[in-house]
């Protein structure tokens, strides 16, 4: 199901330039896609375009507000937007790899929207014309959230696209359930105008610190054969327990964790993608109690693995460009196929392990259109250790997401979604609560070893663009959800647990901060005296 209106804006796009080309110049009519590359087009000028955040030649977008964002705003500079295209003056036309460049740009976060097409064709030779629309990425100020009836606040100063280079600065104090913070981050995606990342981040907190290193080449492209990278993780922090919404305990945890790593890959073939990772990892969990706190359970057992291990993945090349999936008014990028990934470790005490232990992990998603309005994707996940002959901190879940347009402007949600634990690891919880998307309760109101979670949800679309900033929509949902088994804390199941509401949502169309701001009121059907009747809501998401 092609997006209809992406498909005729960029038809039109196309068939105006090519007008103007043929008009100009007498040069042939520019083929289509499928015609450019059976006649083995080659690329010829590519002419980069990135457009300011708003477009002053459109009615309403021309005012004081708008050209003084635009003026305030540095644009991304042309050699960042060139770097990250994956074809060049000479290739051979593909309309495959010209999608996967545009699904690429529209990937980064200081972008909005971008769009590549032919515009001019002399018979051999393919002009393109690669256009990009800037998002606003500083941020400074004040940021507040509310769910599962706590707050969290920020003080912050951060820009996505420092310089206009793409690169990500961010000065941050924020104050949330577990703990104040200080953070220090900056990342460049396009390392040395590569696409090797470079990530570090220092964070001094109140109850320790956290010290982040990461560099690597990631398969940026469905062609791409090889990857490598590393990534040294160093932090002390404090790990609350909850229970019934209240902290009932804490301890001290000392992570260390190190990583080297590698993939290769023969590339795209019949529509697949096969790859092979591999690498070696060090990791060390080390746990204490703190002075004078409640541990609220026992004190969780250190833990040290040292192990390779070796990775593969298999990816259908299967996009879909769609709007009003998880955004609002967004060009979305929707994989409708099929995504698996699996991993298996072997660590040794000779090695330098604590214990023997076979550690793996597997994730595998798949996508359907079930008729022109219906679609069905589903997702599992899986992980944990084999010691001393059982199942430790083993995880297993799995999730099914079905989307139901009902009108032009409606569409039916539904989420359902389970998890079961063997044996967690006592520095483990599994919850369920207002954090975690039952909206009409606190924060880790409930905890065990298994949980499940229902959301139904009517969705509106309105066409209402204020101050042409925010796209507006609504919802009324319902939640439903529960635990089972007993938690560390020795907590058991409430048994099952219901809240309906209602919620407004904005999606930033202009903004790389956040894209839909979440305003919901959730009325808890199972409410005992402890729990406030209405719970407010008030977060930013990058979904509906």
């Amino acid at each position: 199901m092609k997006l209809a209106a992406r498909g005729a804006a960029r038809g039109l796009l196309l068939l105006t330039a090519c007008f103007a080309a043929c008009i100009a110049s007498g040069a042939p009519a520019i083929p289509s896609p499928s015609e450019l590359e059976a006649s083995g087009a080659v690329v010829g000028k590519i002419t980069v375009y990135p457009d300011d955040i708003f477009d002053l030649s459109v009615e309403g977008e021309n005012g004081w507000l708008y050209r003084t964002a635009n003026k305030l705003h540095m644009n991304t500079r042309e050699p960042v937007i060139r770097g990250q295209l994956l074809f060049k003056t000479g290739d051979l036309y593909s309309d495959r790899i010209v999608q996967e460049t545009e699904r690429n740009l529209r990937a980064n976060s200081y972008l909005n929207d971008a769009t590549i097409v032919p515009v001019a064709y002399d018979g051999k030779h393919v002009d393109l014309e690669v256009r990009t629309r800037d998002t606003w990425t500083l941020n400074p100020g004040l940021n507040f959230s509310r769910s599962g009836g706590k707050n969290e606040y920020s003080v912050q100063i951060q820009e996505q696209n420092l310089l206009g280079r793409g690169q990500r600065l961010e000065l941050e104090w924020e104050s949330n359930p577990a703990r104040e913070s200080l953070t220090l981050s900056f990342s460049d995606p396009h390392f040395l105008q590569s696409f090797t990342r470079l990530s570090v981040a220092y964070s001094d907190a109140s109850d320790g610190s956290t010290k982040y290193f990461s560099l690597d080449r990631p398969f940026y492209a469905l062609d791409t054969r090889w990857s490598a990278g590393t990534v040294l993780s160093d932090s002390d922090f404090d790990v609350d327990r909850w229970e019934l919404g209240k902290r009932v305990g804490k301890f001290e945890t000392h992570a260390q964790y190190y990583q080297l790593n590698g993939g290769w890959s023969a590339g795209l073939q019949d529509g697949w993608v096969r790859r092979w990772t591999y690498g070696a990892t060090y990791q060390q969990s080390d746990f204490a109690a703190v002075p004078g706190a409640p541990l609220g359970g026992p004190l969780p057992a250190d833990r040290k693995f040292v192990y390779p291990w070796v990775g593969f993945e298999l990816l259908q090349d299967s996009f879909q460009e769609r709007i009003n999936q998880d955004q609002i008014r967004r060009t979305e990028d929707v994989l409708v196929g099929f995504n698996g990934w699996a991993r298996l470790g072997l660590a040794t005490e000779s090695a330098g392990s604590a214990t023997d232990a076979v550690l793996a992990s597997a994730y595998a998603r798949d996508g359907a259109d079930l008729s022109p309005t219906q679609s069905l994707f589903g997702s599992a996940w899986a992980s944990g250790r084999y010691e001393h002959g059982e199942i430790r901190n083993g995880i297993l879940g799995a999730e099914a997401r079905y989307y139901l347009r009902t009108s032009a402007r409606s569409k039916f949600f539904a989420n359902v979604s389970g998890t079961v634990t063997e044996q967690l690891d006592q520095d483990q919880q599994l919850t369920l609560g207002g954090d975690t998307g039952l909206r009409g309760y606190p924060f880790a109101y409930q905890a065990g070893t298994a949980k499940a979670l229902l959301t139904l949800e009517q969705r509106y679309y309105t066409k209402w663009y204020p101050f042409r900033l925010f796209n507006v929509a609504g919802a009324a949902f319902v939640d439903t959800g529960r635990t089972w088994g007993t938690d560390v804390t020795g907590a058991t199941s409430l048994g099952m647990l219901t809240d309906v509401g209602i919620g407004l949502r904005l999606g930033s169309s202009r903004s790389a901060l956040g894209n839909v701001v979440h305003i919901d009121l959730a009325f808890p059907l199972n409410a005992d005296g402890d729990i406030d009747k209405v719970q407010l809501v008030v977060e930013t998401k990058a979904q509906f």
